[in-house]
């Protein structure tokens, strides 16, 4: 498979933000994020208040991004074989046959996804991380690309089961949205007018073969070795912290890694920069990380502890760059922005990466 160069693959990845824009008003940050988790080959949780484009974001980048869509909506009383599929017996040809459950797609909205039972749950986490599903000792592949989007109620706890931490660390990053400002709601309500019809539906800018090869042009963006060694004591010191019972496993690194290449090919680049990195660090590792009981009492959350690790952590101050990189029309970074940190942040910056209801 031809990757696509970056450059070709930031502009495509653009027209796809403004394809989804058209139903999606405002949050072009959080789509950025949703779509760099795609782009990266990850999963994402969209964890949420109802009612604020969750389920439409799923289906609009399905739409957008050329891919089979299926819905699974999670309910306490939903069987593993509900997702997965199971054998049905055929009594035409008296024999056993597959009948594939809704797994089996390109994009998988798992809606409410913490409303199902842990065994139903853990029906995904073969599919998530293996990309196949095994059935009565039969394994079957999911064609790529496979990607699931599931969403979450972060405040509603009556009837729900907490995703086990084996689950949640599958998931490449946690992405929140908000509510959207006076002006952006009052668009909705235009946009919802003039279209004269409930449903949204936007004309496909790639297809799934065109999204593999933006994929595997991922693959090809450089990194550092500085940058490498960055995420890796940014991932150790959320391990270090005082108020972090459990901190990011290596597979934090691996999701910032992958992440912040996404978001290099975003602005396309070929090459990571840190600035990367820290666009993607606190969705990609407050949901991995696990506080001490005595931190919910003083009210800090796993975000404010990852955007103390940024600022505390520093950044490569070398500058340095593959020596192809400066063909892209990109502003080349210099140490100084290279090394600036995230210590000017308060309480308000970090409210766009917390859940809704988490928010002060």
């Amino acid at each position: 498979m031809q990757p696509i160069p970056a450059g070709e693959v930031g502009r495509l990845a653009q027209q796809v933000l403004d394809r989804v824009g058209t139903v999606m008003v405002g949050k072009r940050d959080s789509l950025e994020l949703v779509l760099a988790g795609i782009l990266a080959g990850g999963h994402v949780l969209l964890e949420d208040l109802p009612g604020l484009g969750k389920t439409l974001t799923a289906r609009t980048f399905a739409q957008a991004l050329g891919l089979d869509f299926r819905r699974l909506q999670f309910t306490p009383d939903l069987l593993p074989a509900d997702v997965t599929g199971s054998f049905l017996y055929d009594q035409r040809s008296h024999d056993f046959t597959f009948r594939a459950g809704p797994v089996f797609t390109n994009l998988l909205l798992a809606d409410e996804i913490n409303r199902t039972p842990p065994k139903t749950q853990a029906a995904l986490l073969e599919a998530m991380q293996e990309k196949q599903v095994s059935v009565e000792g039969v394994t079957y592949r999911l064609e790529a690309p496979f990607h699931v989007l599931a969403t979450a109620n972060p405040i509603e706890y009556e009837g729900t089961y907490p995703l086990p931490e084996a689950q949640l660390d599958r998931f490449m990053l946690r992405v929140s949205f908000g509510y959207p400002e006076a002006d952006e709601e009052l668009n909705v309500l235009r946009r919802r007018m003039s279209r004269r019809r409930e449903e949204a539906v936007v004309e496909p800018v790639v297809d799934a073969k065109t999204l593999l090869r933006m994929q595997a042009g991922v693959e090809e963006i450089e990194v550092e070795d500085s940058i490498c060694r960055y995420l890796i004591a940014l991932t150790a010191a959320t391990r270090e912290h005082p108020a972090v019972l459990v901190g990011s496993s290596p597979r934090g690194s691996l999701a910032l890694l992958l992440l912040s290449r996404a978001k290099a090919a975003l602005a396309g680049r070929d090459y990571v920069i840190p600035e990367d990195v820290k666009a993607v660090a606190l969705p990609a590792l407050a949901h991995r990380i696990t506080l001490r009981p005595e931190m919910w009492l003083k009210r800090i959350d796993p975000v404010a502890v990852v955007a103390e690790v940024l600022s505390a952590t520093p950044a490569p101050v070398s500058g340095a760059l593959p020596s192809h990189a400066g063909n892209l029309g990109q502003q080349r970074p210099t140490p100084a922005r290279a090394s600036r940190l995230l210590s000017s942040l308060d309480d308000d910056d970090l409210e766009p990466f917390r859940p809704t209801g988490q928010r002060g």
